[in-house]
């Protein structure tokens, strides 16, 4: 040890931010396990590194005792009045016993904690860097798959994108540049772990974030997202600015704005809506590419009756429910959705129920009665 490690410690405090008194008390108390492994010794040690020259000195610590225990390396009152006249029973006596081979295990221990000190501190660092980044976008480089899971290296460290953070149907490759979803940053043994998504609907508002000026400058707002990961995503957007289209600037000149994130996000269909605080234009837009000719709202059910033209049904619902499904999630609203035929044919057998019912028509009346009075399909999407 010598004044030479100090300097490295300085320098190391420069570099990395490792305060160099936390270094030297960490080999202070390394170096005391070292000698009570290397000499034996039960006594009480404590070690004393100079701040300056880098010198290690051991001092063996003896407590004043009227019947000295010899096990515990106890010192009598009459030994130490010797020493130092002031001393009582209870005090302790300090005397150096530096072993003269004591200058190699020194070096080889400080090394040690040196190297593990740096260790834990970068991954103090790395930890906190990646904690600040969640819930934002990271781009890495794809660098093999284990058990399914996704190893993408970030420059600093590694992150994992798992199996059911993956979307559907897309296909990772070695070296491939992948921007992902931080959803959550984990401190470990092993360092700090990081978990990626691609199917978060995070993902989607901070790559509209990155792409649309207006969005990150707040002149329009993201109110809400709806996806289903790889298929489709409904997004509803809102301008403070009059004069500010929200959905062209989401879109951009000529579709090139939302084409890069379509892109990125390998495909993936993307309805952008005007939001409204109307319940009726919001589900109405909502329902979009489907044009809708009534809504009726239940505002204590949070319900809404959406009719659309016959044409446009199977539009509304989307293949397998899809599109009315991401509706009612974008909106919060539970949605009914009916053809006018089928509202036609409703009204009607309700108009009939009620005159049986009132007397107006007996059983016999049905049989004249020119009505399909089959069950008709309702559409509801909660």
């Amino acid at each position: 040890m010598s004044a030479e490690l100090i300097l490295a410690l300085e320098q190391l405090e420069k570099e990395k931010g490792i305060k160099k008194e936390i270094i030297i008390e960490a080999i202070e108390a390394a170096l005391i396990s070292a000698y009570k492994k290397n000499f034996g010794s039960a006594m009480n040690v404590k070690v004393n590194i100079d701040r300056v020259t880098g010198d290690v000195k051991v001092f063996a610590l003896r407590k004043v005792a009227e019947d000295p225990d010899v096990e515990a390396m106890d010192i009598s009152i009459g030994e130490a009045a010797k020493l130092n006249p002031t001393l009582d029973i209870g005090d302790y006596v300090e005397s150096e016993v530096t072993p003269r081979s004591f200058g190699r295990i020194a070096a080889q221990t400080a090394k040690q904690v040196v190297v593990q000190k740096l260790r834990e501190a970068e991954r103090g660092i790395i930890y906190d860097e990646f904690y600040n980044k969640e819930s934002d976008i990271v781009t890495g480089i794809i660098q093999r798959i284990e058990k399914r899971n996704v190893i993408v290296d970030l420059g600093k460290t590694e992150a994992v994108l798992g199996s059911t953070e993956q979307t559907p149907g897309e296909e990772y490759r070695f070296n491939e540049r992948l921007k992902s979803y931080i959803v959550e940053v984990k401190k470990t043994t092993k360092g700090p772990q990081i978990m990626l998504s691609r199917t978060h609907p995070g993902l989607v508002k901070r790559l509209f974030e990155l792409e649309v000026p207006e969005i990150h400058d707040g002149t329009v707002e993201i109110k809400s997202i709806s996806r289903e990961p790889g298929s489709r995503t409904k997004l509803a957007v809102y301008s403070k600015d009059e004069n500010v289209d929200p959905v062209g600037a989401c879109v951009g000149q000529k579709g090139t704005r939302v084409q890069a994130i379509v892109d990125e996000l390998r495909g993936e269909k993307i309805d952008i809506i005007k939001w409204s605080n109307d319940p009726k234009d919001y589900i109405s837009s909502s329902l979009s590419p489907a044009k809708v000719v009534r809504v009726d709202v239940d505002e204590e059910e949070k319900s809404a009756k959406v009719v659309v033209p016959d044409y446009q049904l199977s539009l509304a619902i989307g293949k397998e429910g899809q599109n009315a499904r991401l509706a009612a999630k974008l909106t919060g609203w539970k949605i009914d959705i009916k053809s006018e035929s089928q509202l036609r044919q409703s009204i009607e057998k309700q108009l009939f129920d009620d005159s049986l019912n009132n007397g107006y028509l007996d059983e016999t009346d049905t049989d004249s009665m020119n009505y399909d009075n089959d069950d008709h399909e309702n559409n509801i999407i909660d």
